[in-house]
């Protein structure tokens, strides 16, 4: 009977609480999300299977010398996010936005959601870093959340975290009602002018002086602006194209899931499920919610002063959320009108949303870091 019952004390089942129960039913809402409905599923997954392992108790994974503790240092300090810009910068276009440089606005208007929820939060309670890292999840970018509240309230990142990767894997979902509400159909149907050829010298030289100008402005800003554009130089140089078809591919889909699934790693039950939490996943809701609508806003004044040649939808895509935001642009546009073709004119604002949230990021950590 002694030997049975040290058998069952070693047992994780023994040891499982209701508490944890619940995260591991929530880690397999993930999957779901990520299987079955195929939202986002390179981040859903790591980031549920990461979640579902620390919450199996006594796995150990995230205690010291653990292996998702050791493989975790990445996120805490900061790296993963920057190496992912890096990514993104590689992957990413920056023509649309050079052809059309007004799309800079409508990525501005997207972070009000994040000054917005910033005020909030403070009114909930939250200190000036906590704050600051909640509002973030209103640019709609999970590295550049990752990374403030790395720096600012790492208590907070695995709320935040998971906040912030399943409402940019849910874009799909929460953007359409806003854009229906804020747009006529009228509006919603209008064929924009085709975007003038950008050349590849302008391409060269943006990644360069955006570089120079955004961090001599704001120097907080560096680790994320300049890998971001290290990634995008290295692309339209077409010198080194293994150097960037290793940061669109290999180097992506590496740190993805080393960031993924440490991120799942913080979101341990008794940190996870508090008041605390709920708030901020409300307060992200509604940061993502006022960045979607003020694009829009803005895409509607802009539209106005064009005499109609701009279709406001585009500025939904304001938000960071690279190319997802974009892509739900082109399908409300086509929903309207089969012949419209907006996922050009919404990659301006798109790739402007994410230097938004980046020089967004540089602010808050420079007045609170």
């Amino acid at each position: 009977m002694e030997i049975l019952q040290e058998f069952w004390t070693s047992t994780g089942i023994s040891a499982l609480t209701l508490k944890e129960t619940i995260m591991i039913l929530i880690a397999c809402g993930l999957f779901y999300l990520a299987i079955k409905k195929e939202y986002e599923p390179y981040l859903l997954i790591p980031i549920g299977f990461g979640m579902l392992l620390v919450n199996l108790p006594l796995s150990g994974v995230m205690e010291e010398s653990g292996l998702l503790r050791i493989i975790y240092w990445g996120t805490e300090n900061g790296l993963y996010p920057p190496l992912i810009f890096l990514c993104v910068g590689a992957a990413t276009d920056f023509g649309p936005l050079i052809a059309n440089p007004k799309s800079l606005l409508l990525g501005a208007a997207a972070q009000f959601g994040i000054f917005f929820t910033f005020i909030g939060a403070i009114l909930l309670g939250f200190t000036g870093p906590e704050a600051a890292s909640i509002g973030i999840i209103g640019g709609a970018d999970g590295p550049t959340a990752l990374f403030l509240t790395s720096q600012l309230a790492p208590d907070l990142l695995g709320a935040i975290a998971v906040a912030a990767y399943s409402y940019m894997a849910l874009v799909p979902i929460i953007q359409p009602p806003i854009m229906k509400l804020l747009t006529t159909e009228e509006q919603r149907k209008i064929k924009m002018e085709q975007l003038r050829p950008v050349s590849k010298k302008e391409k060269v030289i943006f990644p360069i002086v955006v570089t120079v100008f955004t961090i001599l402005l704001l120097p907080s800003s560096a680790p994320l602006i300049g890998m971001l554009m290290f990634g995008n130089l290295i692309r339209e140089a077409e010198v080194v194209p293994k150097l960037a078809e290793t940061a669109q591919n290999s180097l992506l889909y590496i740190v993805t899931i080393l960031l993924g699934i440490t991120v799942g790693a913080k979101a341990k039950a008794d940190v996870f499920l508090t008041v605390d939490t709920i708030k901020i996943v409300v307060l992200g809701l509604i940061a993502f919610s006022i960045g979607t609508a003020t694009g829009l806003l803005f895409g509607r004044l802009m539209h106005k002063l064009t005499k109609g040649k701009v279709n406001p939808l585009i500025g939904a895509a304001g938000v960071s959320a690279v190319p997802m935001a974009a892509r739900v642009v082109q399908k409300e546009g086509q929903k309207a009108n089969p012949s419209n073709f907006l996922l050009m004119h919404a990659m301006g604002p798109n790739v402007a949303g994410v230097i938004g949230s980046a020089v967004a990021a540089g602010i808050l950590l420079n007045i609170f870091g």
